[in-house]
């Protein structure tokens, strides 16, 4: 009994922290192209790449990752959200003003995330809907569920609304227009730290409208969603033989790959249509994703994949924040002043380097330390005293019961 019980603890840490790190090498391809160029910001290719090997890999980009890896982020947030409540109350502490403490300090690093490493935040938006996952958090099963697919349809149908009342060509530039506004934003990022910091803060407004109306939203669903996995510890008992995750694979990957199919070719975050298409059908693609990953992980086969994702995971917000601080130093005036001069293909393979790189340093620290620097510091500021940063000799390596 008490073996089964050290391996549903084990299966339920190192799932959850390797689904987050899988989910960190998503976002990252995403994020490294708004990092690399000015174009992708302002919903036009850079005419410099326009061959075909440039166009199959921005849709290999979109039909398998655009718009998918954020709301499993989002999902193992909600999860995660449900842990932390379960030590607070082991440690028998008072949970709300942790919580409330651990709020202020996420969205205090996502405010110096945006100002000075890169605009495309989602630290600020996970903390302010956290609050209201925080107020809702002793809601029913049933309550959160309901709230969750409310939420996610109303962003659904506002974008399908938005297909018929709102005439996008009459908002947004022309094809001129933007091109020369993408021309300057790429050397913005040339320049020093002044030009960046004005080009980031200059995007705040369509960081807000986004976290408003698209992000905010779907992040707070995808947060009930794991907050009821969380209660029901459905990731703590994963064999990797259960029939549920081959079901969820024969209808997840259909319908999610034809909606990111669709996606691709209505023209992808460009078109409103398109766009109300990815957010309808990302999360069936996103829980194929999840089981598939499930089942390779706890096949003997294949489960040194949970090995090398899992250490990533746990430190997930250094990571996280560490690739924008990369990013910024290849492609900004600051370092290396690439901006502009990689092609898609080169991107994404920046994108696969790097996090490479972050499985091996990831697994190296925790070694070492307890916790990532960023997570240490959130630590602090959550349990309002400094943590010891240093493992004892005594305690097991990051993957290890």
């Amino acid at each position: 009994m008490m073996t089964d019980q050290l391996v549903a603890s084990r299966s339920r840490v190192h799932d959850v922290d390797a689904l987050r790190g899988f989910a960190l090498l998503g976002i990252f391809v995403v994020n490294i192209t708004f990092m690399a160029s000015g174009y992708p910001g302002n919903l036009v290719i850079d005419p410099d790449y326009t061959s075909t090997l440039d166009d199959v890999v921005r849709g290999l980009s979109k039909v398998f990752v655009d718009m998918k890896f954020y709301l499993l982020f989002s999902f193992l947030f909600g999860y995660s959200f449900t842990l932390q409540m379960e030590s607070a109350a082991a440690a028998r502490a008072t949970f709300e003003p942790r919580m409330l403490r651990r709020i202020g300090g996420l969205f205090a690093l996502g405010v110096l995330h945006i100002v000075f490493l890169y605009a495309g935040d989602v630290l600020t938006t996970y903390a302010v809907a956290c609050l209201v996952l925080f107020w809702m958090r002793r809601v029913s099963d049933r309550t959160a569920l309901r709230v969750a697919a409310i939420l996610y349809g109303l962003v659904v149908a506002s974008l399908l609304l938005g297909t018929v009342f709102v005439n996008a060509s009459a908002l947004l530039p022309s094809t001129a227009q933007a091109q020369a506004n993408a021309e300057h934003a790429t050397q913005a990022m040339l320049g020093g730290w002044g030009d960046i910091i004005g080009e980031h803060l200059d995007g705040l407004g369509l960081l807000v409208l986004q976290a408003l109306t698209l992000q905010g939203p779907t992040a707070l669903a995808m947060f009930l969603l794991g907050l009821v996995a969380g209660r029901r510890k459905l990731l703590a008992h994963v064999h990797g033989d259960e029939p549920v995750l081959r079901r969820i694979q024969l209808i997840g990957f259909p319908i999610g790959l034809a909606g990111s199919i669709l996606f691709t070719i209505g023209g992808g975050t460009g078109h409103i249509l398109a766009v109300a298409i990815s957010v309808a059908t990302a999360p069936f693609l996103t829980a194929a994703y999840v089981a598939t990953l499930l089942r390779a992980m706890h096949s003997p086969r294949t489960s040194f994949i949970r090995t090398a994702l899992a250490p990533a995971g746990r430190i997930a917000l250094t990571n996280y924040l560490a690739q924008s601080a990369i990013g910024l130093l290849i492609f900004t005036g600051i370092g290396l002043a690439a901006a502009g001069t990689f092609s898609p293909l080169a991107t994404m393979s920046t994108a696969l380097l790097v996090f490479t790189l972050q499985l091996a340093l990831s697994a190296l620290w925790l070694h070492w330390f307890r916790y990532g620097p960023a997570e240490w510091t959130l630590r602090w500021i959550t349990n309002a005293h400094r943590p010891n940063w240093r493992k004892s000799p005594s305690e097991p390596a990051p993957n290890q019961p």
